[in-house]
């Protein structure tokens, strides 16, 4: 792997890469709390609020990761009339996010509130209605796709958090038009149903989301994971698999070859927000015309990156261009 070339095209050609990322919009909240005594109201603990935090989830996630390694970034999904889709869209303007593909519903803006009590999550309340989403709304966002590949893009992902935005009939329209451009297609899957991703160029499960696929559960070895993942790609028309494995490192599977590359141990191992980012930087290198390989390769390192680090985390590109500068020093 030429690791000069991947620290030249991280650090002067990130800018050029317009991407898009199609799908489950969300909010996550977090209330951080002490809790001492328990309500004379009900058997309850009461929790005495000291801060709060909003941050970027789902697909919003997937798009923060862009916008920090500085890729031209644009957005499209659904969204509420409400307090957390202004968040949102404060939170997208704050980072150069191109939101106006966001298709307001009268549904609400996805969010997850998570209160917190002494390090640990007490109670998570969801605001969201997961039915597929179809029909005017649907339209709208294919019709904005299908503008933002007339003006041209270098990637799409499709992000599936099981929301509603990914219904089969949507996934395959995205894939189509992009294939009509030249344009590749990476998915971040989720659930059972991978006939909605047929013909993605590139889809990027880790091994419990491959293991929902399959008739007989796999272990997380080099031999079964290419097994697993050369059925799928069989049975769903799928033409590349890239497979993070967790604390193993990245399987990248072809119709003819495979790549395994293996990661770094790590004093702190939270994989958190870690599937974000591999799809985020892979998207990015391959939106920069760089190779499958070397594009899982940079996915594998800011894995590496964020998996050192507690709770949700995006990798920056100057994040990204240290690891690249450690990994250049330690091949001298």
């Amino acid at each position: 792997m030429d690791k000069e070339n991947l620290y030249n095209f991280v650090a002067n050609r990130t800018e050029r890469c317009k991407i898009l990322v199609a799908g489950d919009v969300m909010l996550d909240k977090y209330y951080y709390s002490e809790v001492s005594r328990i309500s004379p109201e009900a058997p309850v603990p009461i929790a005495h609020v000291l801060d709060e935090k909003e941050t970027l989830g789902g697909a919003a996630n997937v798009a923060h990761n862009l916008a920090l390694l500085c890729c031209q970034t644009h957005i499209t999904g659904y969204v509420g009339s409400d307090y957390h889709c202004q968040s949102l869209m404060d939170k997208f303007l704050a980072r150069g996010i191109d939101f106006k593909g966001l298709v307001p519903t009268e549904e609400p803006t996805t969010t997850k509130i998570r209160v917190m009590g002494a390090h640990q999550q007490m109670l998570r309340l969801d605001f969201e209605d997961t039915r597929p989403v179809e029909g005017e709304y649907a339209d709208r966002m294919q019709n904005y796709i299908e503008q933002s590949l007339n003006e041209s893009l270098d990637c799409v992902i499709i992000s599936d958090y099981g929301k509603g935005a990914c219904t089969e009939r949507s996934c395959q329209r995205i894939i189509k038009a992009c294939h009509a451009h030249g344009v590749p297609v990476v998915v971040d899957p989720k659930g059972a149903n991978w006939a909605k991703y047929a013909g993605a160029d590139y889809i990027t499960p880790n091994v419990k989301e491959i293991n929902e696929v399959l008739l007989d559960r796999i272990r997380n070895t080099d031999s079964e994971v290419v097994r697993a993942a050369r059925y799928a790609m069989r049975k769903y028309k799928l033409k590349n698999v890239v497979l993070t494995r967790s604390e193993k490192g990245l399987s990248l599977v072809r119709e003819d070859d495979v790549l395994h590359i293996p990661t770094k141990a790590q004093e702190v191992f939270d994989v958190s927000g870690a599937g974000d980012t591999v799809i985020a930087v892979f998207a990015t290198a391959l939106a920069g015309g760089l190779s499958a390989a070397a594009a899982a390769y940079l996915a594998n390192l800011a894995a590496g990156v964020v998996v050192a680090k507690l709770g949700t985390y995006a990798v920056s590109r100057e994040e990204l261009l240290q690891a690249l500068k450690r990994e250049m020093e330690e091949g001298q």
